[in-house]
């Protein structure tokens, strides 16, 4: 079977009740893609290598998402390969084996803190490199947080690194408007997070050293693409529409699915699956 048909969500095979504790036994799957970047050297995947993964991911959480359950902790270390053999070849340039993968199948795990739209929501969700700016800001979230965190991983993918690289929620902000322009005004000021903003902008000061630093590390988004292919230029548009500051403007992964980016992956076989496929019961 064509693995484009199959949604990429962990399986759960079993589960028990070991003295109180509910245990959970799911299929046995590879390396994560955090784990897999790390053992190879964080050398980034190639862009076809991420219109692969990326394509299953948001299958699968467009399946969480038309069931109303939002991820909330989307990250490379939750995104595993479903067998991450590869093949060890020598780079003489770097001087160092590099692995090839044989498979780019994947599947999204972790859906310890998935939450139903009905459910109450935690003020705080996501690990923080992949948090939205609307959790940061308090501005309550849904299910285009997942969105956002996508935006990153992939970015993360065609970087080898962590894009908001930060433990410290004002800096992150800042990183934020460097790579994508000024948060809009509106958010700033519907923000309860006040000591973030001074005269309806973010209060950061850019001779300080985070500031410094924040200047000279981070750069507009379309500055990071390496090549400027037409495959690239796509991954970077579609980058663009997930990383968008205003939830109402953000990408839906319905959209994203049918950006021109994945064409090469949608053969009318994988179309009429994606236009037919129903939500659980």
């Amino acid at each position: 079977m064509d693995a484009y048909l199959l949604i990429a969500c962990v399986r759960m095979l079993d589960w028990f009740d070991h003295h109180g504790h509910i245990c959970i036994v799911f299929e046995l799957l590879g390396l994560s893609t955090f784990d897999f970047l790390r053992l190879n050297h964080f050398q980034p995947f190639g862009v076809e290598q991420i219109r692969r993964m990326a394509f299953q991911t948001f299958r699968a959480v467009c399946f969480l998402h038309r069931n109303q359950l939002t991820h909330t902790d989307l990250k490379p270390e939750n995104i595993l390969f479903v067998c991450s053999d590869c093949d060890l070849q020598h780079n003489a340039k770097t001087k160092r084996d590099e692995r090839t993968l044989r498979s780019l199948d994947v599947k999204v795990v972790d859906f310890g803190t998935a939450t139903f739209d009905h459910e109450h929501h935690e003020s705080l969700v996501s690990t923080r490199h992949y948090r939205a700016p609307e959790v940061i800001l308090d501005l309550g979230w849904n299910q285009a947080c997942d969105v956002w965190s996508l935006g990153c991983v992939l970015m993360e993918f065609y970087l080898g690194r962590t894009l908001f690289q930060t433990h410290d929620s004002k800096e992150h902000l800042a990183m934020m408007e460097r790579v994508l322009g000024p948060i809009p005004p509106h958010l700033l000021h519907q923000t309860r997070k006040r000591r973030y903003v001074h005269r309806e902008r973010l209060d950061w000061d850019e001779q300080s050293s985070s500031g410094r630093y924040v200047s000279t590390h981070y750069k507009p988004l379309k500055q990071y693409m390496q090549r400027n292919s037409e495959d690239e230029q796509q991954l970077f548009d579609l980058l663009s529409s997930m990383l968008e500051f205003d939830v109402s403007r953000r990408l839906s992964l319905e959209e994203a699915l049918w950006h021109p980016f994945f064409s090469p992956l949608r053969t009318p076989r994988h179309a009429a699956h994606h236009i037919t496929a129903k939500p659980c019961s």
